[in-house]
C-alpha cells in the first residue's frame, strides 16, 4: 500500500505497464471548466497552508502571553480547533490534485494500463459519491446551525455555522478536485458528452438546495428524494464521461452492496458483521481511497442497516472528528519533522553517531538505529524518519562495504521508532479516540522505545558478527572527533528539550509543545539559511496535504465505528470472549495475529482507527490499562510497517534509491520484525516497562 507519484503529462491510458500511474497532471484535454476547477483546488489548498501558519502561531502566541505576560487568552485554543478543521478540510483538495490519498495496491498494481485506469476510475467515482452527500448534509448542518443560532459553549461564544462553513467548502472544493482527476483519467469524447455530467450535477445540487436542509421522504418508502436525485445525477454523469463499463461496474459495486445492506437490516449481528467487514475490503481491494473506503461503508450503515436513515450524522462525525484541540498536534509535529529535514542537520547528527559506535562491528548500522531514535524525538513520524535514513544514512552505509540487506533491515526496523518514541502522532490519535492522557501517552513509550532501539543494536551486532561480509571492519575513532561531531547533535538536543521538556514540565500541552517544536525547527533553518519565503510556503502547503489525508482517515472511522458502536457489535463481540471463558494471553495473542495480517495490506492509522471499536473493549474487559494497550497497540502497528508485501516503510526505503533491490528490503526487515514480537512478549510479561514512568507521574 503506498500512495501514487505524479507523473509528467501523459494521455491516461498510455502507461506503458502494470504499476504505472494512470494520473496525468494535465493536458489537451481540459477545457475551462475543467482549468477552472484545477485552480479552485489550488486556492483551497492555499487556504490550508494559511490555517496551518495561523495555527501554529496562535498557539506559540498563547504560550508567550501566558507565560512571559501572565495574560492567558481567551480565544487561542478555540481559534486553533477551528483552523484545524479548515486546515483538514480545503487541504483534501490539495492532497486529491498530488493523488496523496493513501490507497491499498496490492491488486491494482498488477493491473494492466487500460484495467487500471478503469478501477481508478471506480474508486474516484465512489470518492465524489461519498463526498457529494457527506457535502449535502454537512450544507444542511451549516443551515440548521445558522436558523438555531447555534454557539460554542468556549469564552468566544462562537455562532457554529462560521466555523462550519469551512467544512462545507472544503468538501466542495474536494468534489471539484475529484471531478477534475475523473475528467484527466478518460477525457469524454464529444461536446455532448462533456458537459452532461457537470450539467447533470449542477442539476442536482440546485434540486438539494431547493428541497431545504431537512430530508424529503418517498412516501411509503425508507428512502428520500435527496438521495433519488444523487443517484439518478451519478447514473448520466459516469455514463457521460466513463462509458457504460464504468457505469455497469459502479452499479454492481455501489448497488450489490446496497442490496445486501438492505437485506442484512434485522439479521443477525454475526451476519451484519461478516458484511461490514467483506463490503470494507472489497472496497480496499479495489483500490478505493481509505479514508473513502471507511466512509462508504459508514454511509452504507447508516442509511440502510439502521431502523431508519440517519444521514446527519454524516455531517456530526466530520465535524466533531476533527474539531479537537488534542488534535492540532499532528500538523505540527508533521510540519516540524519537514522543517528539520529542510534544516540539514540529519546529516551532521548521523556523522556525529557513527564516530561513537565507530569501534563496534557493525558500527554504522548501530548509528543507524540511535539516528532513528533521535530524529523520532523530534519527528512522531516513521514516514520521516524512514525518508531521512534512506537519503542520509543507506547510501553512505552501502557505500562503506555494508551489505545492502543489513542496510535497509536496520533502516526500517528504526524506522518505526517514529510511532513509539514521543511525540508520536497514532499516539495523538489514538488518545483522543479512546479519551486516554496522550501525555501519559508519551511517557509510556520512553522506556519501551530505547530498550527497542538497544535490541535493535544487539540484533544488529549479532547480525554483523554471524554473517560474514555483512559489515566491514570497525574503526575507531578519537575522542577529539568523537566531541567534534557531537556538536552537530546540540540542535536536536535543543529541540527535543523544548518539545518534551515542555510538555513534561507543565508548561505547554502536548499540542502546545508541537508548536513550539515547529517554531524552533522554522529559526533552526533561519539560523542554517536553509529556508526561502517559497520554501516555507512549500513545507506548510505538504505539511497540510499530509494533515488532510490523515485525518479523512479520521472522518471516515468515526462514521464507520458509530455503526459498529450502534448494532452494539463490539459489546457482543466481548461477550462472546468472555462467554468462552479464553485466558488473556490466548485473546492477546490473537489480536498479535490480526494486527500482523492486517499490517500486510493496510495503512497504519487506518488500522488503528477500523479496529479499535473491537479491540479496545476486549482490552478494558480483560482488565488491561488503556496506557498500556495505546504502546502495545502502537507496537503492534509497527510491525505491520516493515511487513512485507506492503508495508509503507519499505515503500519509502525504496523510493529513495533506484538501485536498491526491494528483495534485498524485504529479506533485511523480516529478522527485524522477529524482534519486534519477541518485544511484545516481553512487555506482555513485564507490563512495568511501560507503566513506570506514567505511575510515577500519576
Amino acid at each position: 500500500m503506498s500512495t501514487i507519484e505524479m507523473p509528467a503529462q501523459v494521455p491516461a491510458e498510455a502507461a506503458a505497464s502494470p504499476g504505472a500511474s494512470p494520473y496525468p497532471l494535465g493536458g489537451r484535454a481540459d477545457f475551462g471548466l475543467i482549468r477552472a476547477m484545477a485552480a479552485v483546488s489550488r486556492c483551497s489548498g492555499v487556504l490550508a497552508t494559511a490555517a496551518l501558519l495561523l495555527m501554529a502561531l496562535s498557539m506559540c502566541y498563547e504560550i508567550l502571553s501566558r507565560y512571559a505576560f501572565n495574560s492567558p487568552t481567551s480565544w487561542a485554543t478555540e481559534i486553533s480547533g477551528y483552523l484545524l478543521v479548515a486546515t483538514v478540510f480545503f487541504g483534501l483538495a490539495a492532497a486529491q490534485s498530488s493523488n496523496a490519498h493513501v490507497q491499498v495496491e496490492l491488486w491494482i498494481d498488477k493491473l494492466s494500463a487500460p484495467a487500471r485506469v478503469q478501477a481508478e476510475l471506480l474508486g474516484q467515482w465512489m470518492a465524489l459519491l461519498f463526498s457529494v452527500v457527506l457535502g449535502w448534509q454537512m450544507a444542511s448542518f451549516n443551515i440548521r446551525e445558522y436558523v438555531n443560532d447555534t454557539r460554542d459553549w468556549g469564552l468566544l461564544s462562537t455562532p457554529q455555522w462560521i466555523p462550519q462553513l469551512s467544512v462545507s467548502l472544503g468538501l466542495l472544493t474536494f468534489c471539484l478536485s475529484i471531478m477534475v482527476d475523473i475528467h484527466r483519467l478518460r477525457p469524454p469524447t464529444g461536446a455532448l458528452r462533456r458537459w452532461l455530467a457537470p450539467a447533470a450535477l449542477a442539476a442536482m445540487a440546485l434540486a438539494l438546495v431547493g428541497m431545504g436542509p431537512n430530508a424529503l421522504p418517498i412516501a411509503g418508502t425508507r428512502f428520500d428524494w435527496g438521495m433519488a436525485a444523487i443517484a439518478l445525477a451519478f447514473i448520466i454523469a459516469i455514463w457521460a464521461w466513463s462509458g457504460a463499463v464504468t457505469l455497469t461496474h459502479s452499479l454492481l459495486v455501489i448497488g450489490g452492496c446496497a442490496v445486501l445492506y438492505g437485506l442484512a437490516r434485522g439479521q443477525s449481528l454475526g451476519w451484519v458483521a461478516t458484511l461490514l467487514v467483506a463490503s470494507m475490503i472489497l472496497f480496499l481491494f479495489l483500490g478505493v481511497r481509505i479514508g473513502v473506503a471507511l466512509g462508504m461503508v459508514g454511509l452504507l450503515g447508516v442509511y440502510f442497516l439502521l431502523s431508519r436513515p440517519q444521514l446527519s450524522l454524516l455531517a456530526e462525525r466530520a465535524w466533531t472528528s476533527t474539531n479537537t484541540f488534542t488534535l492540532t498536534a499532528v500538523p505540527m509535529f508533521i510540519f516540524m519533522g519537514a522543517l528539520l529535514l529542510r534544516s540539514g542537520i540529519t546529516a551532521g547528527m548521523f556523522d556525529a553517531l557513527v564516530r561513537w559506535f565507530g569501534r563496534a562491528p557493525g558500527g554504522l548500522a548501530h548509528a543507524s538505529a540511535g539516528a532513528s531514535a533521535v530524529f523520532a524525538a523530534v519527528s512522531g513520524s516513521s514516514l520521516a524518519t524512514a525518508a531521512t535514513l534512506g537519503k542520509v544514512a543507506c547510501p553512505d552505509m552501502i557505500q562503506r562495504g555494508y551489505s545492502p540487506r543489513l542496510t535497509y533491515g536496520v533502516a526500517a526496523a528504526g524506522a518505526t521508532l517514529g510511532i513509539l518514541i514521543p511525540p508520536s502522532i497514532p499516539m495523538i490519535i489514538y488518545g483522543t479516540t479512546v479519551g486516554a492522557s496522550v501525555t501519559h501517552l508519551f511517557l509510556a513509550g520512553i522506556i519501551p522505545g530505547l530498550l527497542l532501539m538497544g535490541f535493535f543494536m544487539a540484533g544488529t551486532l549479532v547480525w554483523a558478527l554471524t554473517v560474514p561480509g555483512a559489515a566491514p571492519p570497525a574503526r575507531a575513532y578519537t575522542m577529539r572527533e568523537k566531541f567534534t561531531a557531537s556538536r552537530s547533535m546540540v540542535p536536536f538536543v535543543g529541540i527535543i528539550g523544548a518539545v518534551l521538556g515542555s510538555m513534561y514540565a507543565g508548561v505547554a500541552t502536548p499540542t502546545e509543545a508541537a508548536a513550539i517544536g515547529a517554531v524552533s525547527a522554522f529559526l533552526l533553518c533561519l539560523v542554517r539559511r536553509k529556508l526561502t519565503w517559497g520554501a516555507l510556503m512549500d513545507i506548510a502547503f505538504d505539511s497540510a496535504k499530509v494533515t488532510a489525508l490523515l485525518l479523512l482517515i479520521v472522518v471516515g472511522a468515526g462514521i464507520f465505528s458509530w455503526v459498529f458502536d450502534y448494532l452494539r457489535l463490539p459489546r457482543e463481540v466481548v461477550n462472546l470472549i468472555q462467554g468462552a471463558d479464553l485466558s488473556p494471553t490466548l485473546v492477546v495473542g490473537a489480536m498479535v495475529l490480526i494486527y500482523l495480517f492486517l499490517g500486510m495490506f493496510v495503512e497504519s492509522i487506518a488500522m488503528m482507527l477500523m479496529t479499535l471499536p473491537v479491540t479496545y473493549p476486549i482490552a478494558m474487559a480483560l482488565g488491561l490499562d488503556p496506557i498500556w494497550f495505546g504502546v502495545f497497540l502502537v507496537l503492534m502497528i509497527e510491525v505491520g510497517l516493515i511487513t512485507p508485501p506492503v508495508g509503507m516503510v519499505l515503500f519509502v526505503l525504496r523510493s529513495m534509491n533506484e538501485k536498491a533491490r526491494f528483495d534485498d528490503i524485504i529479506r533485511g526487515a523480516l529478522p527485524f520484525v522477529l524482534i519486534i514480537l519477541l518485544f511484545l512478549c516481553l512487555l506482555y510479561v513485564f507490563p512495568q516497562i511501560v507503566m513506570w514512568l506514567p505511575d510515577r507521574v500519576k
